[in-house]
Protein backbone atom coordinates (compact mmCIF):
# COMPACT_ATOMS: atom_id res chain seq x y z
CA UNK A 1 0.00 0.00 0.00
CA UNK A 2 2.73 2.17 -0.97
CA UNK A 3 2.29 6.43 -2.30
CA UNK A 4 5.30 7.99 -3.20
CA UNK A 5 6.52 10.90 -4.21
CA UNK A 6 6.65 9.47 -7.67
CA UNK A 7 2.80 8.33 -7.80
CA UNK A 8 1.99 12.32 -6.21
CA UNK A 9 4.10 14.00 -9.36
CA UNK A 10 1.98 11.19 -11.24
CA UNK A 11 -1.40 12.77 -9.42
CA UNK A 12 -0.27 16.12 -10.20
CA UNK A 13 0.49 15.71 -14.03
CA UNK A 14 -2.99 13.97 -14.01
CA UNK A 15 -4.61 16.77 -12.52
CA UNK A 16 -2.84 19.71 -15.53
CA UNK A 17 -4.64 16.88 -18.43
CA UNK A 18 -7.74 17.02 -16.39
CA UNK A 19 -7.70 21.13 -15.92
CA UNK A 20 -6.91 21.35 -20.09
CA UNK A 21 -10.04 19.01 -20.95
CA UNK A 22 -12.26 21.46 -18.93
CA UNK A 23 -12.27 20.06 -15.31
CA UNK A 24 -11.99 23.98 -13.30
CA UNK A 25 -13.91 22.15 -9.43
CA UNK A 26 -10.89 23.04 -6.98
CA UNK A 27 -12.78 20.22 -4.64
CA UNK A 28 -12.68 17.60 -7.62
CA UNK A 29 -9.02 18.62 -8.62
CA UNK A 30 -7.80 18.50 -4.71
CA UNK A 31 -9.05 14.96 -4.05
CA UNK A 32 -7.67 13.43 -7.63
CA UNK A 33 -4.65 14.78 -6.39
CA UNK A 34 -4.91 13.24 -3.42
CA UNK A 35 -5.93 10.07 -4.28
CA UNK A 36 -3.93 7.07 -4.68
CA UNK A 37 -5.28 6.04 -7.34
CA UNK A 38 -2.81 3.42 -8.17
CA UNK A 39 -3.90 1.19 -5.13
CA UNK A 40 -7.50 1.04 -7.01
CA UNK A 41 -5.87 -1.24 -9.06
CA UNK A 42 -4.33 -4.39 -9.93
CA UNK A 43 -0.52 -3.32 -8.72
CA UNK A 44 0.45 -5.25 -12.32
CA UNK A 45 -1.03 -2.13 -14.12
CA UNK A 46 0.08 0.17 -11.49
CA UNK A 47 1.59 2.30 -14.23
CA UNK A 48 -1.75 2.92 -16.16
CA UNK A 49 -3.35 4.55 -12.97
CA UNK A 50 -2.54 7.82 -13.70
CA UNK A 51 -3.15 7.77 -17.49
CA UNK A 52 -6.79 9.40 -18.46
CA UNK A 53 -8.60 5.96 -19.08
CA UNK A 54 -10.56 3.58 -17.86
CA UNK A 55 -9.41 -0.07 -16.72
CA UNK A 56 -10.72 -3.64 -15.94
CA UNK A 57 -11.22 -4.20 -12.42
CA UNK A 58 -12.59 -8.01 -12.61
CA UNK A 59 -15.98 -8.86 -12.82
CA UNK A 60 -16.56 -7.46 -15.96
CA UNK A 61 -16.22 -3.86 -14.64
CA UNK A 62 -14.17 -0.91 -14.94
CA UNK A 63 -12.73 1.61 -13.36
CA UNK A 64 -13.83 4.67 -14.79
CA UNK A 65 -11.60 7.62 -16.91
CA UNK A 66 -10.42 10.28 -14.14
CA UNK A 67 -12.11 12.98 -16.63
CA UNK A 68 -15.34 10.97 -16.47
CA UNK A 69 -14.96 10.80 -12.52
CA UNK A 70 -14.11 14.49 -12.00
CA UNK A 71 -16.78 15.25 -14.77
CA UNK A 72 -19.33 13.34 -12.87
CA UNK A 73 -18.26 15.02 -9.66
CA UNK A 74 -18.16 18.64 -10.64
CA UNK A 75 -21.73 18.11 -11.84
CA UNK A 76 -23.09 17.11 -8.64
CA UNK A 77 -21.53 20.37 -7.32
CA UNK A 78 -20.65 18.60 -3.97
CA UNK A 79 -20.52 20.49 -0.88
CA UNK A 80 -19.46 19.20 2.63
CA UNK A 81 -21.78 17.30 4.23
CA UNK A 82 -24.35 16.51 1.06
CA UNK A 83 -26.04 13.36 1.21
CA UNK A 84 -24.75 11.19 -1.70
CA UNK A 85 -26.02 8.01 -3.05
CA UNK A 86 -23.82 6.47 -5.74
CA UNK A 87 -24.90 3.72 -7.86
CA UNK A 88 -22.30 1.49 -8.78
CA UNK A 89 -19.29 1.44 -6.21
CA UNK A 90 -17.14 -0.61 -8.45
CA UNK A 91 -13.78 -0.32 -7.09
CA UNK A 92 -14.18 2.54 -4.69
CA UNK A 93 -12.27 5.21 -6.23
CA UNK A 94 -15.18 7.44 -7.66
CA UNK A 95 -16.71 6.58 -3.51
CA UNK A 96 -13.12 7.89 -2.06
CA UNK A 97 -13.63 11.48 -4.75
CA UNK A 98 -16.84 12.20 -2.82
CA UNK A 99 -15.90 11.23 0.27
CA UNK A 100 -12.62 13.44 0.29
CA UNK A 101 -14.83 16.08 -1.21
CA UNK A 102 -16.44 16.35 2.50
CA UNK A 103 -19.53 13.99 1.39
CA UNK A 104 -21.37 11.38 3.24
CA UNK A 105 -21.61 8.78 0.38
CA UNK A 106 -24.12 5.74 0.45
CA UNK A 107 -23.26 3.07 -2.35
CA UNK A 108 -24.85 0.36 -3.39
CA UNK A 109 -22.40 -2.71 -5.34
CA UNK A 110 -24.24 -5.66 -7.03
CA UNK A 111 -21.19 -7.39 -7.93
CA UNK A 112 -20.06 -9.51 -4.39
CA UNK A 113 -16.77 -9.79 -5.12
CA UNK A 114 -16.38 -6.06 -5.97
CA UNK A 115 -18.57 -5.25 -3.07
CA UNK A 116 -16.12 -7.54 -0.40
CA UNK A 117 -12.65 -6.28 -2.47
CA UNK A 118 -13.57 -2.48 -2.00
CA UNK A 119 -15.15 -2.70 1.78
CA UNK A 120 -12.01 -4.12 2.66
CA UNK A 121 -10.06 -1.24 0.84
CA UNK A 122 -11.42 1.70 1.81
CA UNK A 123 -10.65 2.00 5.33
CA UNK A 124 -7.52 0.85 5.08
CA UNK A 125 -6.83 4.57 2.90
CA UNK A 126 -8.79 5.94 5.27
CA UNK A 127 -12.11 6.45 3.38
CA UNK A 128 -14.96 5.74 5.73
CA UNK A 129 -18.52 6.46 3.36
CA UNK A 130 -21.09 6.39 5.36
CA UNK A 131 -22.65 2.92 4.11
CA UNK A 132 -21.74 0.29 1.80
CA UNK A 133 -24.35 -2.29 0.36
CA UNK A 134 -24.44 -4.98 -2.05
CA UNK A 135 -27.38 -4.80 -3.57
CA UNK A 136 -29.28 -3.73 -6.76
CA UNK A 137 -28.48 -0.19 -7.75
CA UNK A 138 -31.91 -0.04 -10.27
CA UNK A 139 -33.97 0.38 -6.35
CA UNK A 140 -31.73 2.52 -4.54
CA UNK A 141 -31.73 3.18 -1.02
CA UNK A 142 -34.65 4.04 0.05
CA UNK A 143 -34.32 3.64 4.03
CA UNK A 144 -31.15 6.11 3.53
CA UNK A 145 -33.58 8.52 1.35
CA UNK A 146 -33.68 11.53 0.66
CA UNK A 147 -30.93 12.41 -1.02
CA UNK A 148 -28.50 15.54 -1.91
CA UNK A 149 -27.16 13.97 -4.60
CA UNK A 150 -27.52 10.84 -6.67
CA UNK A 151 -24.36 9.48 -8.94
CA UNK A 152 -25.09 6.44 -11.38
CA UNK A 153 -21.66 5.25 -12.40
CA UNK A 154 -23.23 2.35 -15.39
CA UNK A 155 -24.60 3.23 -18.47
CA UNK A 156 -28.74 2.53 -18.35
CA UNK A 157 -30.96 2.52 -20.59
CA UNK A 158 -33.58 4.17 -18.34
CA UNK A 159 -33.67 6.29 -15.13
CA UNK A 160 -34.54 4.11 -12.74
CA UNK A 161 -38.07 5.68 -10.73
CA UNK A 162 -37.07 4.57 -7.54
CA UNK A 163 -34.18 6.83 -8.19
CA UNK A 164 -35.83 10.00 -9.27
CA UNK A 165 -38.10 9.46 -6.09
CA UNK A 166 -35.38 9.39 -3.83
CA UNK A 167 -33.88 12.53 -4.45
CA UNK A 168 -34.40 16.17 -2.69
CA UNK A 169 -36.64 18.95 -4.09
CA UNK A 170 -33.45 21.06 -5.63
CA UNK A 171 -30.71 17.70 -5.81
CA UNK A 172 -29.58 16.67 -8.63
CA UNK A 173 -29.15 12.84 -10.24
CA UNK A 174 -26.27 12.60 -12.89
CA UNK A 175 -26.34 9.27 -15.05
CA UNK A 176 -25.02 7.85 -18.42
CA UNK A 177 -28.29 7.15 -20.40
CA UNK A 178 -28.03 5.16 -23.62
CA UNK A 179 -27.58 1.42 -24.37
CA UNK A 180 -24.32 1.15 -26.71
CA UNK A 181 -23.48 4.55 -26.31
CA UNK A 182 -24.30 7.36 -23.17
CA UNK A 183 -25.36 10.17 -23.16
CA UNK A 184 -24.89 11.76 -19.82
CA UNK A 185 -27.73 13.07 -18.56
CA UNK A 186 -28.46 15.64 -15.44
CA UNK A 187 -32.06 15.95 -13.91
CA UNK A 188 -32.61 18.34 -11.12
CA UNK A 189 -36.00 18.07 -9.02
CA UNK A 190 -37.62 21.08 -8.98
CA UNK A 191 -40.74 19.61 -7.38
CA UNK A 192 -42.62 16.30 -6.51
CA UNK A 193 -43.36 15.49 -9.67
CA UNK A 194 -41.04 17.88 -12.18
CA UNK A 195 -37.21 17.47 -13.24
CA UNK A 196 -35.47 19.60 -15.62
CA UNK A 197 -33.04 17.78 -17.74
CA UNK A 198 -29.73 18.83 -18.82
CA UNK A 199 -27.39 16.44 -21.32
CA UNK A 200 -23.77 16.33 -21.51
CA UNK A 201 -22.13 14.76 -24.45
CA UNK A 202 -21.38 11.05 -24.84
CA UNK A 203 -19.66 9.19 -22.19
CA UNK A 204 -18.47 5.41 -22.34
CA UNK A 205 -19.77 3.34 -19.73
CA UNK A 206 -20.35 -0.50 -18.64
CA UNK A 207 -24.08 -1.09 -18.26
CA UNK A 208 -25.99 -0.57 -15.42
CA UNK A 209 -27.87 -4.19 -14.81
CA UNK A 210 -30.87 -4.80 -12.40
CA UNK A 211 -30.97 -7.52 -9.51
CA UNK A 212 -27.43 -8.31 -7.69
CA UNK A 213 -24.76 -11.03 -8.75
Amino acid sequence: MKDTAKHQGLRNQLVTVLQQKGITDKNVLEAIKKIPRHLFLNSSFEDYAYQDKAFPIGAGQTISQPYTVAFQSQLLEVQKDHKILEIGTGSGYQTAVLCTMGAKVYSVERQNELFKTTSLLLPKLGIRPKHLSFGDGYKGLPNYAPFDSIIVTAGAPIIPKPLMAQLKIGGKLVIPLGEEHQIMTMLIRKNETQFEKHEFGEFRFVPLLENKN
